[in-house]
């Protein structure tokens, strides 16, 4: 049976506590009644869960004892690897005084006795939802003071929901918990009716005074140790604290002249809880996390598992250095290279052989010399429809720059002209771009622009035969004119 049942049904008694306020205490023992008959049947029924699933269950070196019927949790396999639902039963002493301290309308306290039963669902290794029925009697009596004969007696019925806190769920010296220790806290409703002598000596009787039992709100709250007895039996011993939020648990909320205080009761116990549940599954009160984990890491099929990755691990290190490996030193692995034990400092290609560089004549990006000096006032030649500047004529007019800016008096006439290709139209306008190239650059090194003078020809006045290539040539010009 799914343990979520528990929780849900825990849920539905936290709605009806919280309602009990407007039942009659008739109506109350009634739905009490109704809820432990439900929750038991629910427990036993858990009880009887599924057993046909077991699994053997491995033991550590140091176990005693093997199970066949016990199956091996795992650290995340959930909660339903665990028995979880427990029923206990409690008796102790009770008195108006807390161990914490605080103000109480009787000085002297009398013991008292209490009992209880209790319905638990472990819901974590540290945390479980757990349901409280409180019976007993509490005490007080001023009668040894000096005229003043007051005393009480309260019978109460307590029923609270709250949670239960393990503080020590881990062990690091054995790998079962055989103790745990817990703190509680929760909240409820308290029926009572306190009865009594009044300080002058006057019986009182709190339902016959107000015509009805008092129901408060409580909230208790304690702590304890638990004792591993076998998995499924545990011996508690607790203390817890209630708060009550009225002054009716003395019974001197009625008699005048009384200051009031939210009234308080202490209940320090010794109790029995069984844990419901297959043999086959482990009681999750008792399981020790850091254990779990431990057998896990030891299994052996783990084990063999992690020393078969680690040889894995280990062959593709060695094939890794394998590839690294270069004894000649030369940047290409062993496992490439074709050419081993190449000399120290040769350059090789990607298989490791030495390469072979061609040898460059260097004389060719030589400038070879122009065999005598450039003549100034040579003609400047031109290649087919372009008037861009030859290279080979920087040197003519270098020369031609130089004669004029010595002589300051010269000036220059630029007589472009052009080859019979094309149209005359175009060969006029080549021409004077030819020209104009001309007039730029010695402008550029230097020459006073006023003195130079550009004219176009186009194709008239050729001085070689334009039918011919060569003849084509030399018209492709420009002149100069000393003026």
């Amino acid at each position: 049976m799914n343990s979520n049942i528990i929780t849900n049904f825990g849920k539905k008694i936290t709605i009806k506590l919280f309602n009990l306020k407007t039942m009659n205490y008739s109506t109350l023992k009634k739905t009490v009644a109704l809820s432990f008959a439900s929750l038991m049947a629910v427990g036993m029924v858990y009880a009887q869960g599924d057993t046909t699933k077991a699994k053997p269950m491995a033991m550590s070196s140091d176990s005693t004892k093997t199970s066949s019927d016990a199956t091996t949790a795992k650290v995340f396999g959930g909660r339903g690897q665990y028995n979880t639902f427990s029923v206990g039963i409690n008796g102790g002493v009770t008195s108006m005084r807390l161990a914490t301290g605080g103000s109480s309308d009787y000085t002297h306290t009398k013991i008292s006795y209490g009992y209880g039963v209790s319905l638990r669902d472990q819901l974590a290794h540290s945390f479980a939802l757990q349901f409280d029925y409180r019976g007993g009697q509490v005490k007080g009596d001023d009668s040894n003071l000096p005229g003043n004969p007051a005393a009480f007696k309260t019978n109460f019925n307590q029923f609270t929901l709250g949670g239960v806190v393990n503080v020590a769920t881990i062990d690091y010296i054995r790998r079962k918990n055989a103790v745990n220790f817990f703190i509680t806290a929760g909240a409820g409703l308290a029926f009572y009716n306190p009865t009594g002598t009044q300080p002058d000596g006057t019986p009182f009787d709190f339902k016959a005074a107000t015509g009805k039992e008092v129901k408060e709100y409580v909230i208790p709250i304690g702590a304890g140790v638990k004792f591993r007895l076998s998995d499924a039996l545990a011996l508690n011993l607790g203390y817890t604290e209630n708060f009550i939020d009225g002054d009716n648990f003395d019974g001197l909320k009625i008699l005048p002249g009384y200051a009031l205080h939210k009234d308080k009761y202490s209940y320090g116990y010794a109790g029995l809880e069984y844990t419901f549940g297959p043999k086959s599954k482990p009681n999750l009160d008792w399981v020790n996390p850091v254990a779990m984990m431990y057998d896990e890491l030891y299994d052996a099929a783990l084990r063999q598992e992690v020393e078969a990755l680690k040889g894995r691990v280990g062959n593709v290190e060695n094939a890794v250095n394998d590839l690294k490996k270069d004894s000649d030193g030369d940047g290409v692995s062993d496992q490439f290279d074709k050419c081993p034990n190449t000399p120290a400092g040769t350059v090789v290609d990607g298989s490791g052989c030495p390469i072979v560089f061609p040898k460059i004549d260097t004389s060719l990006f030589v400038r070879k010399p122009v065999a005598g000096a450039a003549t100034a006032y040579s003609n400047i030649q031109f290649e087919f429809d372009s008037s861009v500047l030859r290279t080979s004529s920087y040197p003519v007019l270098d020369a031609t720059s130089a004669d004029l800016r010595a002589n300051a008096g010269k000036s220059l006439e630029l007589d472009g002209f052009a080859s019979s290709e094309g149209t005359a139209a175009h060969n006029m306008r080549l021409s004077k771009d030819r020209a104009n190239s001309v007039k730029t650059y010695l402008v550029n090194s230097g020459v006073d622009s006023k003195r130079l003078k550009v004219k176009a020809f186009g194709e008239t006045h050729p001085i070689a035969d334009n039918s011919t290539e060569d003849g084509r040539v030399l018209n492709r010009r420009v002149e100069f004119k000393q003026k």
